[in-house]
């Protein structure tokens, strides 16, 4: 009986809570009183206590899904915007800033972009710059940077910028992308720019595999021109994009 005694009153885990105990009491009682009717009564008195104890489980609401834009959306779509040449030859930045926010409003001229953007004579530092300018025309922080770091992007990249040129189509919002070197577009013409370049994405079509671009150069034929997804995100390879 000593023994038995002394195994019930060894130090409980911390763990335990004020039902638990309840229930060792009551174990310890009938233990003493010689009886194991008692003592099996008591021990389902303390499981009915601890039972009641514990607090009911319910499954944690599940967030709703957002849709896939890729699965959501037309399967192409282009934009009504305002085609522009760029009016210097640092002026990119504003020009292809300046189509993509035609696509929802009237935007202000090249020229006062060009003080919201931070732009010089040697040009418009980063996507970074496209994208404050952007917010801050329309009021709203509807677009945000996407870097690509590598020279050549990722299909995981490529998929993003596929994403998110439908997604920001389908808000009605042209994007600007930062690009450097060259890429050859849907008509078989290579278009080159070793020293960076800004142009506006404007539309896409089959799903976003292919994007329409509005070029302000003036350099290689028409002022807009389709080049496919993943050419695209490798031609913005070491810059980034708003959308």
């Amino acid at each position: 009986m000593r023994d038995r005694i002394a195994t019930l009153r060894r130090p409980l885990p911390a763990v335990l809570g004020t039902a638990a105990l309840a229930v060792v009491s009551v174990a310890t009682a009938a233990a003493l009183s010689h009886s194991p009717e008692p003592a099996n009564n008591a021990h389902g008195a303390g499981l009915a206590a601890l039972s009641l104890a514990l607090p009911e489980h319910h499954d944690a609401p599940q967030a709703e899904a957002k849709p896939d834009p890729l699965l959501t959306a037309p399967a192409e779509k282009v934009l009504n915007y305002s085609f522009q040449l760029q009016t210097t030859f640092y002026n990119c930045g504003p020009a292809a800033t300046r189509m993509a926010l035609s696509t929802s409003m009237s935007p202000p001229s090249q020229g006062d972009l060009a003080g919201v953007l931070g732009t010089t004579v040697n040009g418009t530092n980063s996507a970074d710059d496209t994208t404050r300018g952007l917010n801050r025309v329309l009021g709203r922080d509807a677009y945000k940077t996407h870097w690509i770091p590598g020279e050549d992007a990722t299909g995981e990249e490529a998929e993003q910028l596929q994403r998110n040129v439908v997604s920001a189509i389908g808000d009605g919002r042209g994007v600007v992308a930062n690009i450097v070197g060259g890429v050859t577009d849907m008509a078989g013409t290579y278009h080159e720019f070793g020293g960076g370049h800004y142009v506006a994405i404007i539309g896409y079509r089959d799903r976003g595999r292919q994007v329409k671009v509005a070029d302000s150069s003036g350099m290689f034929g028409p002022g807009s021109y389709w080049v496919e997804t993943y050419p695209m995100a490798s031609w913005i390879g070491h810059r980034g994009y708003s959308a």
